[in-house]
């Protein structure tokens, strides 16, 4: 195997759908005013009222690329959705797709549901017309690097694809392995992130019957305002709120960029991966701070330098609890000097897609200098004193430290630096 070329990794492109809104633009504009993109569930019909996110105005037919045929055949949400991400992010990127750009350019999107609602649509063709309406196109709609697949035929990129299974944590995966994959010098620029549509009824009950969702009560401050749902770290936090969502960065290594006159808008600095070989839901705090220390390490600074925390911050019990317990063994003395943002407050929890959401935010707060807020937190006493930013922040930072942890055991931190 030939030497890495250690080459620098650089954010140039971003994409993003949210219950903030059809695009990167809107998401940031509505999350700087301090709102919140949570409801109640319309997508599908469930037993009781449910509090989700959902992307509003998401269409496929309002495609430019999307046939009425096509959006039949491709009834899985994730497959136009993954393929509108890609082609928005390279659009801001303003890279096209050539003879020069297209083999060098990978292609990582993951997804923990992945077509669970086309699935869904065939076991009910089954179940009520038999077999032979059971659509050709299941296979494919199931299948997790298909949506990167199609975008590769509509954009014209023939580097690497795969889907970066890490559930929750599958996006910051995706950063991770891309951003390798351009420092090694395997590809020279990749779209990279996460996209899901989980808002199937029977992933809703599912998610419901393991009390891990929030679930609504007639005493709770959210009975009148679903809004008010996501409490990340706060004191009377009772689950995660399930949302829809997407995100896809364009990756560059620095020569590319510089010889393409692409613009930086961060740097990938540090990536730390782990897993915890302990339980398949309940996070396990050793591989956690591991994770968080590695990434730290691998971007070359100390855990004083990181200028603000985007939070996992998913509002359940046990995981804010070990979460803060993690951050005070990596960061002690300094903690409560470090600003936390927990976009979950405002968008939900969309699973393989969350921490690609949060780092395209993450991104855009170092090119504007602002840290986003984190809605609805009443102070938990056995956090202590922690820095929760409770409204829109500006202030200088050069660092971003994402985190992201998923079922199955699974971490992954990343770095982003100013440029």
């Amino acid at each position: 195997m030939k030497a890495p070329k250690n080459r620098r990794v650089l954010v140039v492109g971003c994409a993003a759908a949210t219950p903030l809104g059809m695009g990167l633009e809107q998401t940031w504009q509505r999350a700087v005013r301090g709102e919140s993109g949570l409801r109640l569930l319309t997508r599908c019909s469930v037993g009781f009222p449910a509090v989700v996110g959902e992307i509003p105005d998401w269409d496929p037919n309002k495609c430019s690329f999307a046939t009425p045929k096509e959006v039949v055949n491709w009834n899985a949400a994730f497959v136009f959705l993954t393929m509108e991400m890609c082609k928005q992010a390279l659009e801001d990127a303003r890279l096209e797709m050539d003879g020069d750009t297209g083999p060098r350019t990978a292609c990582l999107v993951g997804s923990a549901i992945n077509g669970t609602d086309a699935y869904r649509e065939a076991m009910v063709a089954l179940e009520q017309f038999g077999p032979n309406r059971v659509s050709p196109f299941l296979l494919p709609n199931v299948c997790a690097n298909v949506p990167a697949g199609k975008a590769g035929a509509l954009l014209g990129f023939t580097g690497p694809i795969f889907s970066p299974q890490g559930a929750c944590a599958s996006g910051n995966h995706a950063i991770a392995m891309g951003a390798r994959m351009l420092r090694d010098g395997d590809s020279d620029f990749a779209l990279v992130g996460g996209v899901e549509m989980p808002l199937v009824a029977e992933i809703v009950h599912g998610f419901a019957n393991m009390n891990a969702t929030f679930k609504l009560r007639s005493t709770d401050r959210a009975q009148r305002a679903p809004a008010l749902a996501s409490r990340p770290f706060s004191s009377d936090r009772r689950g995660f709120v399930l949302a829809e969502g997407a995100a896809v960065l364009v990756l560059a290594s620095e020569d590319a960029m510089r010889a393409h006159g692409l613009a930086a808008r961060a740097e990938v600095a540090g990536v730390g991966l782990t897993s915890d070989a302990c339980h398949f839901t309940r996070p396990h705090r050793p591989t956690i701070v591991r994770a968080i220390r590695d990434a730290i390490d691998d971007a070359g600074i100390d855990a004083g330098a990181i200028g603000n925390l985007n939070a996992h911050g998913t509002s359940t019990m046990a995981g804010d609890t070990v979460e803060v317990e993690c951050l005070r063994e990596v960061f002690g003395p300094h903690l409560p000097c470090l600003p936390i943002s927990a976009n979950k407050s405002q968008i939900g929890h969309s699973l393989g897609a969350a921490a690609a959401i949060e780092a395209a935010l993450a991104v855009e707060g170092l090119r504007r200098q602002i840290m986003l807020p984190t809605l609805n937190y009443l102070p938990d006493p056995s956090f202590g004193d922690l820095d929760i930013v409770r409204e829109t922040r500006s202030k200088a930072h050069e660092t971003v430290l994402s985190n992201a942890f998923g079922f199955g055991g699974t971490n992954c931190c990343v770095v982003f630096r100013g440029v």
